[in-house]
């Protein structure tokens, strides 16, 4: 008896009830790899997002907010600054590998939209940012030509906003100096993209804030007790520390809460394609009720018949497992523009990471819960008595 070729065309026989049956189990896998894949490539976005920052620790002045993005919310108020001496305190300890120095000032713009609007400048040392922030690349141009310039590099969005491009003039809001762009970033999917980056020095002066700065990077050697360091840089009056090993480990477990309900949602997709087979195969057995009856008749034994009834549920698993890998690589797209959509902050990268070791996981677990799910129809059809099943009118 060929178990596989009665196992195959039995399922056959209900096309459509099939059909939908192994839609089921696609739908099912390819929520659980979504989900998994979103799971696994935001976490590893967000890791080189804030690895992309380029320094370890943030020293700024009590109170200051150190994002762009709630100075905005905030309106341009609550920069606090620190005299630029601070430098002098921490720049020859032997844990720092490189620092920079950074100048945020907002402006309100009147000309900015109806009701005009906050722009945020960033005053940045040209000889030693650059290298904190590998990633920039150059749509047009280039950085400053001189540390005092007046000179202007806008962010892939800034410049989309301002509608400049390298080689116009810009005339700064509350200021009578014209200012040149010089480069154009490419997108980086980071609140730098709306940034205005100008010469440190030459933002001091346009704004008059000679000798304050708002912000310190530091890289620490990778020897560097990083722990050890931050407990020495506490003791530095009026400077808050920012670790970005501790932002990190923030969203990380923000991240590991969210997982609880990714888990949820995918063990409940396993339920519903486990139900799905269980109805598909017990419908089909209760069908099939005087033929496996006869079968049993003419020497099948029960495990024969157990045996059976699994392989065409492992069919449908995989058929179904097959369906889900497709529309999971088929609409990965999709679903990533559909997060973003919702997550308008979301990391850079490939939110939704599919690998092999993925797919076999989830063939592996619907497999797994398909079978658990064909239990009871197998063991119905294992057990019936071919004399009362011979006689059933059904």
């Amino acid at each position: 008896m060929n178990f596989f070729t009665l196992a195959y065309k039995n399922l056959l026989r209900r096309k459509i009830r099939t059909f939908f049956t192994v839609i089921g189990i696609g739908l099912s896998a390819w929520v659980f790899i979504t989900l998994m894949g979103f799971n696994r490539g935001y976490e590893e976005s967000l890791n080189r997002d804030i690895e992309a920052m380029g320094f370890q620790l943030l020293l700024t002045a009590k109170g200051c907010p150190y994002e762009a993005a709630t100075l905005m919310l905030k309106g341009g108020t609550g920069l606090r600054y620190m005299p630029q001496d601070t430098v002098k305190k921490v720049q020859n300890a032997p844990e720092i590998a490189q620092l920079t120095q950074m100048l945020m000032h907002a402006e309100f713009d009147p000309y900015k939209g109806e009701d005009g609007g906050t722009t945020v400048f960033l005053g940045i040392d040209p000889t030693t940012y650059p290298a904190m922030k590998p990633y920039f690349r150059f749509k047009q141009g280039g950085w400053f030509t001189q540390p005092q310039a007046n000179e202007i590099v806008l962010g892939y969005e800034a410049a989309e906003l301002e509608e400049r491009e390298a080689g116009d003039l810009m005339l700064l809001p509350n200021t009578e100096q014209e200012f040149k762009v010089v480069g154009v970033l490419e997108r980086t999917g980071t609140q730098d993209d709306g940034m205005i980056f100008l010469p440190l020095q030459t933002l001091q002066k346009t704004f008059h804030k000679e000798n304050l700065i708002t912000m310190l990077g530091i890289r620490t050697h990778q020897e560097a007790d990083t722990a050890v360091f931050e407990e020495q840089l506490y003791q530095l009056p009026d400077v808050q520390v920012v670790s970005m090993a501790q932002v990190k480990n923030t969203i990380i477990s923000l991240v590991a809460s969210a997982k609880v309900i990714v888990l949820s949602i995918a063990a409940i997709a396993f339920l519903i394609a486990m139900f799905g087979v269980l109805n598909t195969v017990l419908m089909s057995v209760l069908e099939r009720y005087q033929e496996i009856g006869i079968l049993k008749a003419i020497g099948a034994l029960p495990k024969q018949i157990f045996y059976l009834v699994w392989l065409e549920t492992i069919l449908l698993c995989l058929w179904g497992s097959l369906v889900g890998i497709i529309m999971a690589f088929a609409f990965s797209g999709v679903a990533e523009q559909l997060v973003r959509y919702f997550l308008p902050f979301a990391p850079v990268g490939n939110l939704i990471a599919l690998s092999p070791g993925l797919i076999l996981q989830t063939l592996g677990f619907i497999i797994l819960t398909g079978l658990t799910g064909g239990i009871l129809p197998a063991l119905r059809a294992a057990f019936i008595r071919p004399l009362d099943a011979i006689r059933s009118e059904n």
